[in-house]
């Protein structure tokens, strides 16, 4: 076990490293499990569409309301205490959601706000937990290190996960609740034992509004970083507007029922995952900036496949490289993110990157679902494919200041 540890997580990354990619990959196996069950209780509470709708607005809600908030504390604070209190906070909600369901009491408006509570405490759980590794690893060590962050989200969130929640909770609507609790309260055990450098100023009140400025200035003054905010933006109205019908595509479109939409979910985990195989020989062989630029090529082209194809021989061998793509886009968006932002405006700018990512899939699924219904279901992939297509050459000149953190 000693060398398969040495191997995936090198002693030069460190001790406390190591604990927060354990702490990490364990969350993220609750989150996934969450993901599948969360929507599954509030189903089996009512049959009312708009109630089961409000599952996943309560998922996306939070993160543009709190995250800007979340990243100032997280600047100001000790950043290991605010993740522990924020996963305590979740256990208790978790653990009251069990109580209620076990003694027959659990209505869908309180599963809603459970789920809401849980939702608002990841906030700040995840913005804060994206502030660490950069305190932890030396600069170069940052893309490896957040690829094997990266690669938890990718195999336990995306890919166990949701398939372990619904099988658990065929067996009983309390047992993944109860599965999620357990790996909350390791994720918390083994992030206490994250040793991370001074932090923090801990001065009482202080004027959130001017801190919130000083991280958007931050972005919209750093050539690469606003330039990193625009793509995420951009790109995710395009990706939102189109994936948010993916249900419908996989089902009408291809004609694949609901087995067919879990192998798109599956073939696109499965290609993160070689992506976390192979993104150490890609780093070493092409520059985070060509990375960059190639995956927003992968990312259009995917688009105008998907638009055009009825195969699903074809349609699901893009969804594997779109997965590939999308790990390791976003290790190297991350990394270099965090190569550029000083360790202060960390938080803050995190959160921004943040607002840009819920945003666009917010706006975007909105609009794809006007299009869809005027349309037709594979609209809005083709009003993806010319939307990215533009941005992409508005945006290209503009991909040459990511080089400058390179």
């Amino acid at each position: 076990m000693a060398p398969l540890v040495r191997t995936v997580l090198p002693p030069r990354l460190g001790v406390s490293f190591r604990w927060l990619v354990a702490s990490s990959w364990a969350t993220n196996f609750g989150d996934g499990i969450s993901a599948a069950a969360g929507p599954l209780l509030v189903a089996s509470l009512t049959g009312d569409p708009f109630l089961i709708s409000m599952a996943a607005l309560l998922a996306w809600a939070p993160p543009l309301i709190l995250a800007l908030y979340a990243g100032v504390l997280s600047d100001r604070h000790d950043r290991r205490r605010i993740v522990l209190i924020a996963n305590v906070v979740r256990m208790l909600v978790l653990a009251g959601m069990i109580a209620t369901l076990a003694g027959g009491r659990l209505t869908v408006w309180l599963a809603l706000l459970g789920l809401g509570l849980l939702s608002t405490a990841e906030v700040f759980a995840d913005n804060t937990t994206g502030t660490l590794a950069p305190m932890l690893v030396a600069r170069d060590d940052l893309a490896l290190a957040n690829a094997r962050l990266g690669a938890g989200f990718v195999t336990l969130n995306q890919l166990a996960g949701p398939p372990i929640g619904a099988a658990l909770f065929a067996v009983g609507r309390a047992w993944p609740l109860a599965a999620e609790v357990l790996l909350l309260c390791a994720g918390t055990l083994l992030v206490a034992r994250v040793t991370l450098p001074p932090h923090g100023r801990e001065e009482p009140g202080g004027n959130v509004l001017r801190e919130v400025v000083e991280g958007v200035r931050f972005v919209v003054r750093h050539p690469a970083v606003r330039t990193l905010s625009l793509i995420v933006l951009i790109f995710n109205l395009a990706f939102g507007a189109a994936w948010s019908l993916l249900v419908l595509y996989a089902t009408e479109w291809l004609g694949l029922g609901s087995i067919g939409y879990g192998l798109f979910t599956t073939a696109g985990a499965l290609g993160g995952i070689l992506g976390t195989l192979t993104y150490g020989w890609l780093t070493a062989r092409v520059s985070l900036g060509n990375l960059m630029r190639i995956g927003l090529i992968i990312e259009t082209c995917t688009h105008l496949i998907l638009g055009v194809t009825r195969s699903a021989w074809v349609a699901l061998p893009t969804f594997f490289v779109f997965g590939v793509h999308e790990f390791v886009w976003g290790s190297t968006a991350t990394t270099i993110r965090q190569r550029a932002v000083p360790a202060h405006l960390q938080g803050r700018v995190g959160a921004v990157n943040r607002i840009c990512i819920y945003g666009g899939l917010v706006v975007g699924a909105a609009f794809g679902g006007v299009v869809a219904s005027r349309y037709g279901v594979v609209a809005p992939f083709r009003v993806a494919f010319v939307g990215a297509l533009i941005f992409l050459v508005i945006l290209w000149p503009q991909t040459k200041h990511i080089a400058h953190d390179d």
